[in-house]
């Protein structure tokens, strides 16, 4: 049963496992600092969940900030758009962060970042009208996960959903972009809220973050009081500071106390859950209808000169963000792009931030070196941490034997790849990775059964 404290809801349900990881908040008090536009911008089709998107310019063509350069018919997806003006010098193939190869459209900026006519702010009298337009954004999950928001919001009638939960946990160390938006843009996450709100019909709107931040809520809480909200259906609710508290069907059971079964979607048990910088950009992109161009991210670690909160222009390699953020402060010995737990790490410093990406972290020091694998103990600390209930040790020999049957009866793709498994393996096991490599063998097995 959920209390309320200051006129904040306590968490309704406690999710299982999780693990207390040191914070390393250390730009939470730097407000976001806008990066001028680069000299140049790759943007991949492929910055989301879902099918990629294909050029709808060539080489050569003049485009202007906001022009859609990239889309696709596919329901799974997500338009792209020029993050500067200026000209397409390459329309080729590259290499994204985590390894994978995508088409990608590079553009020469002209340094007068002109916007395109297309820009309005979009015409909305229904429910229709406003999948469409969020479609149109090119906004996706900015939380980390690239879900397209539009295919979230078009959930079918029948299924009952009545709660739209706005994530603000951010549980992973070293990241305080949410924090910022919380801070800086607490009118257009209640905007977009508001927004939302008038066409869907949800019977409660929960805004829930960790108990680390006092303030968020506070500012958010005068805003709210500010507001219509007569018949309280916007709430605010404090969780505890346990990762991965911010993961998806955790973060329903804390706000809700309803459990998403297997297989099954948030909106299976009647819940939408979206980023409070997802929301925040749609409170914003409905007043200018200016689509999704840039985006903030933390720039943080000890090889770092400068950490910053950075709003960068969606396409801006990795090395110019650095720059901006006053170079290296020494020779980093590892370069992760995301956090920590979550995050991938880097061979090279050219990728493209995209959509999805929310930090950049460099580290001088052996703090997040790989280290030596040792044989299991059979602790079971792997076990006791896992928010899924899952046997991750287990899941290993199995992926090893390659055994599929196995691997599906046991649930591997139930497993989030938090992390928390190898965080705590005192033998340095590589378990996320493991898993990552069984639901590989389950999709292998599946596509030849399936010829």
């Amino acid at each position: 049963m959920s209390k309320i404290v200051d006129g904040v809801l306590t968490a309704v349900g406690k999710s299982r496992g999780g693990i207390t990881v040191p914070h390393n908040k250390n730009t939470a008090e730097k407000a976001v600092v806008r990066m001028e536009e680069p000299k140049t911008v790759v943007l991949p089709m492929q910055q989301h969940i879902g099918a990629p998107c294909e050029p709808t310019v060539k080489v050569g063509d003049k485009v202007d900030v906001g022009q859609v350069i990239g889309d696709t018919d596919k329901f799974v997806s997500a338009p792209i758009h020029a993050t500067v003006s200026g000209k397409v010098v390459s329309v080729g193939e590259v290499y994204l962060a985590h390894g994978m190869i995508s088409k990608a459209v590079t553009i020469e900026s002209d340094g007068e970042m002109r916007l395109s006519p297309d820009v309005k702010p979009p015409v909305i009298n229904s429910k229709e009208d406003f999948i469409k337009a969020v479609r149109a954004s090119g906004l996706v999950g900015l939380g980390g996960a690239g879900f397209p928001t539009h295919v979230k919001l078009n959930y079918p009638d029948d299924k009952g959903v009545d709660t739209l939960i706005i994530n603000a946990a951010e549980c992973e160390p070293y990241i305080t972009v949410d924090y910022r938006e919380c801070i800086e843009h607490g009118e257009d996450i209640v905007n977009g809220i508001y927004s939302i709100q008038k066409y869907f019909k949800f019977k409660q709107i929960i805004i829930a973050a960790e108990d680390n931040k006092p303030k968020a809520f506070r500012v958010l809480k005068d805003i709210i009081d500010m507001e219509d909200n007569k018949d309280k259906a916007v709430k605010l609710m404090t969780l505890r500071s346990r990762y991965p508290q911010g993961a998806e069907k955790m973060m329903i059971l804390s706000a809700t106390g309803r459990k998403v079964p297997p297989g099954k979607l948030p909106a299976d048990v009647g819940c939408v859950v979206m980023n409070v910088g997802s929301i925040a950009f749609i409170g914003r992109y409905l007043k200018t209808g200016k689509p999704l161009i840039s985006r903030s991210i933390t720039v943080d670690g000890t090889a770092i000169k400068e950490p910053k909160n950075v709003r960068v222009p969606i396409g801006t390699r990795i090395s110019d963000v650095i720059d901006f953020c006053g170079g290296f402060s020494g020779e980093p010995k590892k370069i992760i792009f995301g956090g920590p737990m979550m995050g991938v790490a880097l061979s090279s410093i050219e990728a493209p931030v995209c959509k999805q990406n929310n930090a950049i972290l460099a580290f001088t020091d052996n703090k997040y070196l790989t280290k030596k694998r040792r044989d299991c103990i059979r602790c079971g600390r792997c076990v006791e941490v896992c928010p899924m209930s899952l046997m991750p040790t287990l899941i290993e020999r199995y992926a090893k034997a390659k055994d599929v049957d196995r691997l599906k009866k046991i649930g591997v793709n139930v497993c989030m790849e938090c992390g928390s498994c190898a965080y705590s393996c005192p033998s340095s096991r590589p378990l996320v990775q493991y898993m990552r490599l069984a639901k590989q063998v389950v999709r292998e097995e599946e596509q030849k059964n399936a010829k």
